[in-house]
C-alpha cells in the first residue's frame, strides 16, 4: 500500500507532471519560459490593454534582464529559428522600457543590456 495520497482536483499528481515534463524537448521549455518572461514584462511596462494599471518599471527591469540572460545563455542551444524572434521581442521590450522611463538609462545600462549590448532608441 502506498503512503502517497491519491491526487485530488485540488492537488497535482506530481508523478504525472514529471512524466509530462520528461516528454517536452528542452528547446520548448526554454522558449516557453522566454515567452512567459516577455508577457510578464509587457504587462509591467504597461503595454497591455490594461495600460498603466499594472505598470511597474522596477519589476519590468527584472523581467527584461532575466529574459536577456536566458536568451544569452541559450542562444547556442536553440536554433536561430527560435532565437531570432525572441531576440526581436527582447529588443522591443528594451526600447519600450527606455521610452517609459522618466530618466532613461545611459546606453548599455538599461535592463538586459549587459547581455545584449547598448540599445539606442
Amino acid at each position: 500500500m502506498s503512503d502517497t495520497p491519491p491526487a485530488s482536483p485540488d492537488s497535482p499528481d506530481f508523478d504525472e507532471m514529471t512524466r509530462d515534463i520528461a516528454e517536452v524537448p528542452a528547446v520548448e521549455v526554454i522558449v516557453t519560459v522566454a515567452v512567459n518572461l516577455m508577457s510578464a514584462a509587457a504587462v509591467k511596462l504597461g503595454l497591455t490593454e490594461e495600460g498603466d494599471k499594472y505598470k511597474d518599471l522596477d519589476e519590468a527591469r527584472k523581467l527584461v534582464t532575466a529574459l536577456a540572460g536566458l536568451l544569452d545563455a541559450s542562444t547556442t542551444e536553440i536554433s536561430s529559428f527560435h532565437a531570432a524572434p525572441l531576440r526581436d521581442g527582447l529588443k522591443s521590450l528594451q526600447l519600450a522600457f527606455r521610452e517609459a522611463s522618466l530618466i532613461p538609462d545611459e546606453p548599455g545600462q538599461g535592463p538586459g543590456e549587459k547581455y545584449t549590448g547598448p540599445i539606442y532608441g
